[in-house]
C-alpha cells in the first residue's frame, strides 16, 4: 500500500535533513569543474542548478509538508560552509533562497504550493522594504525597485518588501504604531530585471535589480514574514526570525572560503620557495607560525558559532520561543565568525605571496569573495556596537536581529 501523499512528504523532509551534509558534499565536484563558469557567466549555470536541485538544497528550510527539511540553523550553516568551499557564489545564492523559503511557513497550503511545489522552485527577493503595496480588493497593488537580489537570475518567484498603504494612500499601522509591512510575492516573469549585478566578489550571484509598477498581487501570495502570530506551520525553524538564519547561513559562507583558501595555501607550500628566500616555504618557522594561527583563529571562530546555534536551537525547541538574549548571541557569534573568517582569508593571500594574484589560481577568486561576504550586513562592524548596548543594558534596534 502507497503512504499518503503528505507522510511521503514528511519522511523526505527528515531524510533530506538528516543527509544533508552528504548531499552538500556530493556537489562539489560539479562545482570545482564549474567555478570559472559561474565566475565568468555571473550566474549558476544550468549543469550546478541540476546538480542542485537533485540534491535538494534549495528544500532546506520548507516545510516538510512541502519536502522540506526544516532544518536547524547549525546545520544551515554547515552546509552554506561546505558548499562555499568550492564555491561562495553557489553558497551564497543556497543561503539566500534558504531564507527565502522561510516564507512557506506564513502561506496557507495552496498558495505555498503554488511557489515552492515544482522542483526547481526558488525565491528570490531584495533589500529593503522599499516597495509599495496598495489595499485593493482581493490583494494589493505593488510597486517597487529592489536591488541585491542573490539568485534572481535562476528564481522562479520574486519577492517584494513593501510598506502598506490603504487605498488612499493612508499609511497602514500595526496595533504598535509602527508602519505595516508585507511582502509580496509574483512570478519572476512579472518583474523588470536590470543587470547591475557589476561586482568584484560573489560575481555568480547574479544580485540584479528588479522593479514592477502596480502589479495586483493576491492576499494570498502576500505575508509579514516576522509577525509570529502569521506563521502557519508550527516547528522550531519558524521561530527564528529570517535575519538570523542569514546570519548563521553566511557565517557559514565566509568559513567555507576562508577554509578553502587555508587549505591551497598548505598545498602551495608544499612545492613553493619564495623568490629570495633562503628555502622552500614548508620549512619556513615564520610560515609554520603564522599557519598555526590562521588555524587556530578559523577553528576558533567555527567553535564558537556551531556551539551558539547548537546551544540556541536546543533552547528554542525547549521553550518554543526564542529571546531577546539568544538573537543577541547569534548575531555576536555570526559577526564574530565572519570578521575572523574574513582575516584569515586575508592572511591566507598574503601568505601565498605572487601566487595569489593569478586569476587562474586557487586564491584572487576566494579573496575577492570573502571581502564580498564581509560587506554584508550580517558581518558589518557596528553589529558589534548593537551587542555591546544590549550588554549594557541598553535599548537596540532589533531590526536586524
Amino acid at each position: 500500500m502507497s503512504q499518503p501523499a503528505e507522510t511521503a512528504e514528511q519522511d523526505a523532509g527528515a531524510a533530506l535533513a538528516a543527509d544533508c551534509l552528504a548531499r552538500a558534499r556530493a556537489v562539489l565536484p560539479v562545482l570545482d569543474a564549474a567555478a570559472g563558469r559561474i565566475e565568468q557567466e555571473r550566474e549558476l549555470p544550468a549543469d550546478v542548478l541540476t546538480a542542485l536541485h537533485e540534491a535538494a538544497l534549495f528544500r532546506l528550510t520548507l516545510p516538510r509538508p512541502l519536502g522540506g527539511a526544516e532544518l536547524d540553523i547549525a546545520r544551515i550553516s554547515a552546509v552554506m560552509e561546505t558548499v562555499a568551499s568550492a564555491d561562495a557564489s553557489t553558497a551564497w545564492c543556497l543561503g539566500q533562497a534558504a531564507g527565502c523559503a522561510m516564507s512557506a511557513a506564513f502561506m496557507a497550503a495552496p498558495a505555498a504550493a503554488q511557489v515552492f511545489g515544482p522542483d526547481d522552485a526558488v525565491l528570490a527577493w531584495g533589500a529593503g522594504a522599499v516597495g509599495e503595496a496598495r489595499a485593493v480588493p482581493g490583494g494589493y497593488r505593488v510597486t517597487g525597485r529592489w536591488p541585491f537580489a542573490s539568485g534572481s537570475r535562476h528564481a522562479t518567484w520574486l519577492g517584494g518588501h513593501c510598506k502598506v498603504v490603504e487605498a488612499d494612500g493612508t499609511p497602514r499601522r500595526g496595533a504598535d504604531g509602527r508602519r505595516a509591512l508585507r511582502t509580496a510575492l509574483f512570478p519572476r516573469a512579472a518583474a523588470e530585471i536590470t543587470d547591475d549585478w557589476q561586482v568584484m566578489g560573489l560575481r555568480g550571484t547574479g544580485s540584479d535589480s528588479y522593479a514592477v509598477e502596480a502589479l495586483f498581487v493576491e492576499d494570498a501570495l502576500t505575508l509579514d514574514r516576522e509577525t509570529a502570530s502569521e506563521c502557519r506551520h508550527a516547528a522550531p525553524l519558524y521561530l527564528f526570525p529570517t535575519t538570523s538564519v542569514y546570519a548563521a547561513a553566511f557565517a557559514g559562507v565566509a568559513l567555507g572560503v576562508a577554509r578553502a583558501l587555508l587549505d591551497s595555501l598548505r598545498a602551495l607550500a608544499g612545492h613553493k620557495t619564495p623568490r629570495g628566500a633562503p628555502g622552500a616555504l614548508r620549512d619556513s618557522a615564520t610560515f609554520h607560525t603564522r599557519l598555526a594561527e590562521a588555524e587556530a583563529k578559523l577553528g576558533a571562530a567555527r567553535a564558537y558559532v556551531q556551539q551558539v546555534l547548537q546551544e540556541t536551537w536546543r533552547e528554542v525547541v525547549d521553550a518554543e520561543t526564542i529571546t531577546l538574549e539568544q538573537r543577541i548571541a547569534i548575531r555576536l557569534a555570526t559577526t564574530h565568525a565572519i570578521q575572523q573568517a574574513t582575516a584569515v582569508s586575508e592572511s591566507a593571500y598574503r601568505m601565498a605571496g605572487s601566487s595569489a594574484i593569478f586569476d587562474d589560481g586557487a586564491f584572487e577568486r576566494r579573496f575577492r569573495d570573502a571581502y564580498a561576504v564581509s560587506q554584508q550586513v550580517q558581518g558589518r562592524a557596528t553589529n558589534y556596537e548593537t551587542v555591546g548596548r544590549h550588554l549594557m543594558s541598553l535599548e537596540v534596534d532589533t531590526l536586524f536581529l
